[in-house]
């Protein structure tokens, strides 16, 4: 009788220590949510190959929720995409997050990184007679609007003197934007790398100016704010920012074999892409930080030249949540 009891016992503390185990979240689940249920929707740009990095840092192996992935070609549509519900994450620039916030987007900054903005630039023709910011003055100038470049292009201009209304702005997207000024249809183009480099190896394109002294290198990471509301694709968000963040570490510490991979995997030349790796590394930060303040002279400098359609207060649209997976020496 006792060892029926003693067997009975230890049969009941086995199933209570079973659904423990199965409330805390065992393989696949955070905070009891099973992210096998979960599917990710991110949007990439081509440009920039964070699918491309992610798969080369081998951080893609192993998740526990699927991905689907969107191509587009810079940040605005991105935004647009996570705020019309068809995508729910992506990374965009400095000046896309302005642009959306003005408009109502319901999206939520939730990571940043830092990159080297040597290939952010304004480029012209190599013999264009275009040698200053100044003499950029009544001249076509191609940009995506609403994009980083777009930034880039507003401070240099207002450094010099010139009101944004000065220049003959192109709002092109970089593949017509590269066309439009291979064939001379615009005097100068502000873009970012690779475009950057590759308009300097296949267009003979000179740098006018770049970022040094005039942008901030903020690559934000967007989530919609229903994914970050679902607490199952919150969970997903966070393990992926993770991901992202060591994908980051890794392209720091292996240059040459990240732009081999980013060249194989987006189909850009290698030397194109070996040029914009060494101009553009990572640093992540936490929002926490000085990140904001930074960010609202961006938002400040739109709403004063008239191109948003409201003033933005940054700290409106960012969440802090996965601040908690940014290692301070990165």
């Amino acid at each position: 009788m006792n060892h029926r009891r003693t067997r009975s016992l230890v049969t009941a503390v086995l199933a209570v220590l079973l659904l423990a185990t199965a409330a805390c979240g065992g393989t696949g689940q955070a905070g009891g949510d099973d992210l096998s249920r979960v599917t990710l929707r991110v949007g990439d740009q081509k440009g920039a190959g964070l699918r491309a990095l992610l798969e080369a840092a081998g951080q893609l192996d192993g998740t526990p929720y699927k991905i689907t992935w969107s191509q587009f070609t810079s940040g605005p549509p991105i935004l647009e995409a996570i705020n019309a519900g068809s995508i729910d994450f992506g990374a965009v620039g400095n000046a896309p997050p302005v642009f959306a916030a003005a408009a109502g987007a319901k999206i939520s900054i939730v990571g940043v990184a830092e990159r080297g903005i040597g290939g952010q630039a304004i480029v012209v023709p190599k013999d264009s007679p275009i040698r200053t910011p100044a003499d950029l003055k009544g001249k076509r100038v191609a940009v995506a609007k609403g994009s980083s470049a777009n930034f880039h292009l507003l401070v240099v201009l207002r450094k010099v003197g010139l009101a944004f209304t000065e220049v003959q702005p192109q709002y092109l997207q970089p593949p017509d934007a590269l066309a439009a000024f291979s064939s001379g249809k615009v005097d100068a183009w502000a873009i970012w790398d690779p475009y950057t480099a590759q308009a300097q190896a296949q267009a003979g394109a000179r740098i006018l100016v770049d970022g040094e002294g005039y942008a901030n290198g903020f690559e934000f990471e967007i989530a919609g704010r229903d994914a970050l509301a679902d607490p199952a694709r919150s969970a997903a968000l966070g393990d992926y920012l993770a991901r992202v963040r060591k994908a980051h570490r890794w392209a720091n510490e292996h240059q040459d074999e990240w732009a081999k991979v980013f060249a194989r995997l987006t189909g850009v030349d290698g030397d194109v892409i070996a040029s914009a790796v060494k101009r553009g590394g990572f640093r992540d930060l936490k929002l926490a930080g000085d990140v904001i303040a930074r960010e609202q002279l961006v938002a400040d400098a739109f709403a004063e030249a008239g191109l948003i359609p409201k003033p933005v207060r940054i700290a409106d649209i960012v969440d802090t949540r996965f601040d908690a997976t940014v290692e301070e020496s990165s």
